[in-house]
């Protein structure tokens, strides 16, 4: 998955917490808790988790040319 290293709104770096967010919510966690112990205050950088979609699986269903 493509994760941004940085906010697009504020520049706050971000990348380097994804891998514990995803861990914490597959776990069971609340989102809102795991964002909060991050340290991820903002709602531009708390946005840039919650949005985050993974098309890796679509895109591997087509062929390339």
């Amino acid at each position: 998955m493509i994760v941004p290293i940085r906010c697009f709104s504020c520049g706050k770096p971000i990348g380097d917490k994804y891998d514990e967010f995803r861990e914490s919510t597959e776990a069971g966690r609340p989102v809102a808790d795991v964002l909060t112990s991050l340290g991820m205050d903002r709602y531009c950088c708390r946005r840039m988790f919650v949005a985050q979609v993974d098309l890796t699986d679509e895109i591997k269903k087509y062929p390339r040319f």
